[in-house]
């Protein structure tokens, strides 16, 4: 816990120090290649006693380091740490042995997340409800097949004949968060609204692209097994 603390502080202070539009054209400028002070000073059009005072905070949040020119021993050079701006990104999330998104009738959101799961990241992945249903709503089925993805219409499944241990449990729905407890409590919720109690089909393409937006959003943070290795 300390760790993760510690952690926190650091990034806020990175957060901090990029939070001022001068320091942040700054790291913009360092991105691509290394500058001195006056470089930077003349390329921002920026007075040069600015420049230091800005090159100071973001050298306290680690963001920056100074390195001798070869050349001219006077002069210094500025150079962007990366690392410390890679610290920004979610946290990373382990994905286990297999990924399974529960809804309440394994009909329409768990479906089309598992399909879209398999389809942009690969791996094990699988679906379950909580009372699932007799078949896949042909309306989830549809959308599915107009994105190039396909859904078996009868494959329902409950999530006491699915979820094993080392699952790493989605619940795409509220009420599946919050009837699911002891060792199948999901480790993340996204509160898709259910696209079967409007039943259109802007309510599903809406459930599909809010489900795409989610799991394109997750997937850099994603450990693997080969991560570890």
């Amino acid at each position: 816990m300390d760790a993760e603390i510690l952690s926190l502080t650091a990034r806020a202070r990175v957060h901090a120090a990029l939070g001022d539009p001068a320091r942040l054209a700054i790291v913009d400028a360092l991105t691509l290649g290394d500058a001195s002070p006056g470089e930077i000073a003349a390329e921002l059009a920026m007075p040069t006693n600015l420049v230091a005072h800005h090159v100071k905070v973001l050298q306290e949040a680690g963001l920056l380091r100074r390195s001798r020119s070869e050349g001219d021993r006077r002069r210094t050079y500025l150079q962007l740490v990366p690392r410390v701006l890679s610290t920004l990104t979610a946290p990373r999330l382990d994905a286990g042995q297999r990924v399974v998104f529960v809804c309440t009738h394994n009909s329409a959101r768990s479906q089309l997340a598992a399909a879209l799961w398999r389809d942009r990241i690969g791996g094990q992945v699988a679906s379950a409800g909580t009372v699932p249903a007799q078949r896949v709503h042909p309306r989830a089925v549809r959308v599915a097949h107009e994105h190039g993805l396909a859904l078996d219409p009868t494959g329902t499944d409950h999530v006491d004949d699915v979820v094993g241990a080392g699952d790493l449990i989605i619940a795409v729905c509220d009420n599946a968060h919050e009837d699911l407890t002891g060792p199948i409590r999901p480790r993340l919720h996204w509160s898709v609204p259910d696209p079967a109690r409007v039943d259109t089909d802007e309510a599903f393409e809406a459930a599909y692209t809010d489900l795409a937006d989610r799991i394109d959003r997750i997937a850099p943070a994603l450990t693997t097994g080969a991560d570890h290795g």
